[in-house]
């Protein structure tokens, strides 16, 4: 048997091994998403509703969402009207497409209204602290103690049922928790060294809000923001439910099944069609934010 002396062995040079470029927090955050499957499925479920609202009115325009024929007054779904006509013969497809093009509006524009009044007290309250910070939380506080609904109800009734003014209620009643979850990063975050580095160079007080404390809060608030959009969604389909949101002839979700409640046996397409489109729509907008607070956790380690 034949041995090899190591001494005279000729060592073999080691391939180098190509290395990957390292992940962005972007690649990421998008690796942890798209392993959350109820929050693909969200996503999935949202787009198909938007399309469904705001490409449908290409095909229903808004004369065929309130067109009236009394002679079709509470027919059943059929290949005529899929989803049945309503107590004046309106048909409930047309309607809501376009009640699904309003409640979503209102949503969204909502909701960035709730985010932008809450971004700017919690980081004024965080970032200045002391009597500054003890005088907006106590604000805060007092519209967290008073009940959303019963302001909802108080103020539609005083201004009216109109979308701006629906979509200003709901912004103005809403940002008390968002106020507070960005106060309490601004409280972290402006302890970092990076921040008293900032301000020991005389770095100005705006850039340091926002180009240093307010990215690094961003998930979050993205969070919030997302959330904040089925929140808004069913908070117009509450005071529409009692009259008091965008009036008829206008559709929104939420009114479709204020004239439905008097026919809940004997037509249950009136409310089965909007209700289940409103409880699609806040149950993917949650399943997306689950996603995107478990994506955008910094402590999450999974990619």
């Amino acid at each position: 048997m034949t041995t090899i002396d190591p001494a005279t062995a000729v060592s073999t040079p080691k391939l180098d091994v190509l290395e990957a470029p390292p992940l962005t927090l972007g690649q990421m955050a998008w690796r942890r998403f798209r392993r959350h499957k109820m929050a693909i499925f969200g996503t999935v479920t949202i787009i198909l509703l938007l399309l469904y609202s705001f490409g449908g009115v290409l095909i229903f325009p808004e004369q065929a969402a309130n067109a009236t024929d009394t002679g079709l007054r509470l027919q059943g779904p059929s290949t005529d009207h899929p989803f049945g006509t309503d107590t004046i013969g309106r048909d409930i497809l047309a309607r809501t497409v376009h009640g699904g093009r309003i409640s979503m509006l209102i949503g969204i524009t909502a909701a960035l209204l709730e985010i932008m009044v809450g971004v700017i007290i919690g980081a004024i309250a965080g970032y200045y602290g002391g009597l500054i910070d003890a005088i907006l939380m106590r604000f805060t506080e007092a519209m967290l103690n008073i009940p959303q609904i019963f302001l909802l109800i108080v103020m539609s009734k005083i201004v009216g049922g109109s979308v701006l003014f629906i979509i200003i209620i709901i912004g103005l009643t809403s940002w008390m928790y968002v106020a507070r979850i960005v106060r309490a990063e601004f409280l972290h975050i402006k302890e970092n060294e990076f921040i008293l580095a900032a301000k020991a160079i005389g770095t100005p007080t705006n850039q340091i809000i926002f180009k240093h404390i307010l990215p690094n809060s961003i998930a979050p608030i993205v969070v919030s923001a997302t959330l904040s959009v089925a929140n808004a969604i069913l908070a117009e389909a509450y005071i529409s439910f009692l009259g008091l949101g965008v009036q008829p002839p206008t559709p929104t979700w939420g009114n479709m099944l204020d004239g439905s409640y008097n026919y809940i046996e004997t037509a249950p397409w009136l409310w089965i069609f909007p209700g289940l489109l409103i409880v699609l729509t806040v149950l993917s907008i949650n399943f997306v934010g689950d996603g995107l607070r478990d994506a955008l956790d910094p402590r999450s380690r999974t990619v």
